[in-house]
């Protein structure tokens, strides 16, 4: 039977697709000063994008089934993980020129990041380290300066800080070890702690 929409569907691409859906309710809810909740639409992405993984390696798949996931998984990360944490940060109120800037090498850094993971997918793949920091960790980063600068009142100077150093971390050439086995278990829990501080902190 002929399909009669482009792309494969099937359980190895949903949480991919829940984390591109989250990113967008986020930021609309950001554009509407909604901060907390986008907060935890950022914490949703970054769940789908830890666990989407581990989902897909265990479907049965074809070639061209992987390599669609590798697209739209870094496609997805884009939107969440380089262009949402600007969004939050914009809406925010930090829009002055030296943010701008920042953000620009935060974004550039990600797209710089995003296009060596997929260059060298078959490469990583087969080892036990990352070569610079995921994109994925910045809904952790993101979430924990929002919460450490709400509790300290110096979150004007943490979030360009932050933003600047993640975006560095990115492109540097330095070696992250792969969550495996109990590490996901720890930041799920991670996940869900700052959750709770979100909703407990936030506005």
């Amino acid at each position: 039977m002929k399909k009669l929409f482009l792309g494969y569907y099937n359980k190895s691409v949903i949480l991919t697709y829940i984390g591109a859906v989250s990113a967008v309710i986020g930021m609309a809810l950001s554009f509407s000063g909604k901060i907390k909740y986008a907060l935890i639409c950022l914490i949703v992405c970054g769940v789908s994008d830890l666990f989407d993984g581990m989902i897909a390696r265990r479907c049965k798949r074809t070639d061209e089934e992987k390599e669609f996931g590798i697209e739209i998984d870094s496609l997805t990360d884009m939107v969440s993980f380089a262009l949402f944490p600007v969004i939050i940060s914009l809406s925010m109120g930090f829009n002055a020129w030296y943010y701008i800037a920042v953000y620009s090498f935060y974004v550039l850094a990600s797209i710089t990041r995003l296009g060596f993971f997929n260059v060298s997918t078959s490469i990583e793949s087969e080892t036990k380290f990352y070569t610079g920091l995921p994109v994925t960790f910045a809904s952790l980063i993101v979430v924990c300066v929002f919460i450490i600068g709400k509790l300290t009142g110096i979150g004007n100077i943490l979030i360009p800080i932050s933003i600047f150093v993640t975006g560095l971390l990115f492109i540097l050439k330095i070696k992250i070890m792969k969550p495996r086995g109990i590490a996901y278990i720890f930041l799920g829990l991670l996940a869900v702690a700052l959750l709770i501080a979100v909703i407990l902190i936030g506005e």
